[in-house]
């Protein structure tokens, strides 16, 4: 089971602000950890929505807009992608995740399971997701 530890965006990282010496050792250690445990992927911060954009679908219609984004609260700082064997251990993972705002400040994660090629039903489009995933693996 893979999950994705959302990290949400604040004020202060949309601004730019980097994290603390004591904050990047905190999240460095945890992830040391999952990565000793072996249910690291991946983990990484974005950098703020002033330097993104979005694609907006109306139908076949598509529309660019630059960033920033007024609504910090809906926005992503950044993640950690985990896979274990239960809900249960990727429950106890995030418990442990350090505020991603910095001790004594308000933080927030969330934590998402992802889809797995299992979870649809079978058809041709889902052999072909298997075997592009077959040729990341490699």
């Amino acid at each position: 089971m893979r999950f994705m530890i959302i990290v949400k965006a604040s004020p202060e990282s949309e601004a730019g602000v980097m994290p603390s010496e004591e904050l990047i050792a905190e999240m460095t250690t945890y992830h040391e950890e999952l990565h000793e445990a072996g249910v690291l992927l991946e983990g990484s911060g974005l950098q703020p929505s002033c330097k993104g954009w979005r694609i907006h679908y109306s139908g076949e219609q598509r529309s660019f807009v630059d960033g920033p984004f007024a609504e910090t609260k809906e926005l992503i700082a950044g993640y950690t992608l985990i896979q274990v064997k239960s809900c249960e251990e990727a429950l106890e993972w995030t418990r442990r995740f350090p505020n991603p705002a910095g001790k004594g400040k308000i933080g927030e994660i969330e934590v998402r399971q992802l889809f797995e090629l299992d979870d649809f039903e079978p058809g041709e489009a889902i052999e072909r997701c298997r075997e592009l995933e077959g040729k990341l693996g490699q």
